[in-house]
């Protein structure tokens, strides 16, 4: 049955008797199927925020604006994210239960160090966390539109569920108008063009040959080395035409957006969860080893370099929930999971979280070996030593937890930040033993490739100038 504005009305002067002085009014309404992520620009917040979560088919989610918010650095960032998450859900008044897809969620985003060094000019903090006013989600046939507010200062309940209404239907006819030009799979081709990238061969080659002394000396067991390349764009990149190009060419990833102010946008496809909580079930993905699309399935499962490498991820993750007191299950073998041009070894972790937070168990897990090393400590120390850049999001988790306690956490690699016409993208390899640096050297230059292919980037001219 169609909803009425009557009802909605009814049900926000009714909820609203319920708030206390501290309280936000929660309004969701049912939509006709509608795509989030073009109709993302229409849910303008004051503020600059944006997200979009693309996992679709399965769920998409776009957000705007900011209704609560908490921005920090230090080592109790998970703890303190996970506190204000269930303070500013608890404190929600929301008319009726709302199905999975419709929740009200707080948005999150990490960065790889809980601090930044003291050279980290460009630094994110060390957890973003939002609710945002917005929140536009789909899930195959059902979608809903929510809005979210602090009642007074002119926002009444009535004020409140006419602004929802009125974006229902402004939302519903846009969608239906025809884009002005058809486009199928790799049809995009108005994207920028790169006109100069930095160097990076040179400043990995020193630190991978130290970080490869460090593991043959039997002072690391691995370390994952990253690089920084920065492109120099000939016009201004729309993050949401590059969304729309990953959607075709990374169709098993989920693609992300994290814009937290218009000057700085994250924007990528992220094949690698770090957690999904579901009814009180988790899985984590080990998703290490990684070869080139000429390879072929069966060369890496047999490459023992990369086994060894995967199963460090796999010990890692199991042993670290297993002292949380859970019972990790895993199969036995590996699979090859392909991500546009890349293949991965990958193995799923489940367990039951029992009385555990999505987000404890997250500080735990991060970051696992697939993007720091082993042991731990020691890696994120030679990580700062030897990287000559702030990591900020890269390889950092990024995601949302709901009213329920369901969450989804993703590692942001396969990912770039915007900034005007400068594009930033990071990769990197993990060194074990039995690495050899021209092939890692090779991995990490393809990675960032295939980051430039799957971007739909190509070079204004030929060849391409270095930044200095």
């Amino acid at each position: 049955m169609q909803p009425r504005f009557a009802d909605l009305l009814a049900a926000a002067s009714a909820s609203a008797r319920h708030l206390d002085e501290d309280g936000v009014l929660s309004l969701a309404l049912p939509l006709a199927v509608v795509d989030p992520l073009p109709l993302l620009p229409m849910l303008a917040g004051d503020d600059g925020f944006r997200f979009l979560w693309d996992g679709a088919p399965g769920l998409c989610l776009a957000a705007a604006g900011r209704c609560q918010s908490l921005e920090l650095s230090g080592p109790r960032r998970f703890e303190l994210a996970q506190r204000f998450a269930s303070l500013a859900l608890g404190r929600l008044v929301s008319p009726g239960a709302a199905p999975p897809v419709a929740r009200p969620r707080v948005l999150l985003a990490f960065a790889f160090f809980d601090t930044a060094s003291a050279a980290g000019g460009a630094a994110v903090p060390g957890v973003q966390a939002v609710l945002p006013q917005w929140q536009l989600s789909r899930h195959g046939q059902h979608c809903w539109l929510r809005l979210q507010r602090p009642l007074g200062g002119g926002v009444s309940p009535r004020s409140l569920a006419e602004e929802l209404w009125e974006q229902a239907q402004l939302l519903e006819r846009w969608a239906d108008i025809p884009p002005p030009q058809a486009q199928g799979p790799g049809e995009l081709t108005d994207l920028p063009r790169v006109l100069h990238s930095s160097d990076w061969q040179g400043p990995y080659g020193q630190a991978a040959e130290r970080a490869l002394q460090l593991v043959h000396n039997g002072d690391l067991q691995k370390l994952v080395l990253a690089v920084r390349q920065e492109l120099l764009l000939d016009r201004p990149l729309d993050p949401l035409q590059l969304l729309s190009s990953l959607r075709q060419r990374q169709s098993g990833s989920c693609r992300l957006l994290w814009q937290r102010h218009s000057d700085h946008c994250l924007v990528g496809a992220s094949p690698e969860r770090l957690l999904t909580v579901r009814q009180g079930q988790l899985r984590s993905d080990a998703l290490a080893g990684t070869a080139g699309s000429d390879d072929t399935s069966s060369t890496l499962l047999a490459s023992a370099k990369d086994r060894h490498e995967h199963e460090l991820v796999i010990d890692t993750i199991s042993t670290v929930l297993s002292q949380l007191g859970l019972q990790p299950r895993r199969p036995r073998h590996p699979r090859v999971a392909r991500h546009g041009h890349l293949l991965h070894l990958h193995t799923p972790i489940t367990a039951a979280i029992g009385h555990h937070h999505p987000l404890a168990l997250a500080e735990a897990l991060h970051p696992t070996p697939a993007v720091a090393g082993l042991p731990r400590r020691q890696a994120l120390h030679w990580l700062r030593a030897l990287e000559p850049f702030e990591r900020g999001h890269y390889a950092a988790p990024i995601g949302w937890i709901d009213s329920e306690g369901d969450a989804d956490l993703r590692v942001a690699i396969r990912c770039g930040v915007v900034r005007g016409h400068r594009l930033e993208l990071c990769a990197g390899a993990g060194l074990v033993r039995g690495s050899a640096l021209s092939r890692e050297a090779q991995e990490v230059g393809l990675k960032l490739q295939v980051l430039q292919d799957q971007l739909n980037l190509r070079p204004a001219q030929a060849p391409s100038p270095v930044l200095r």
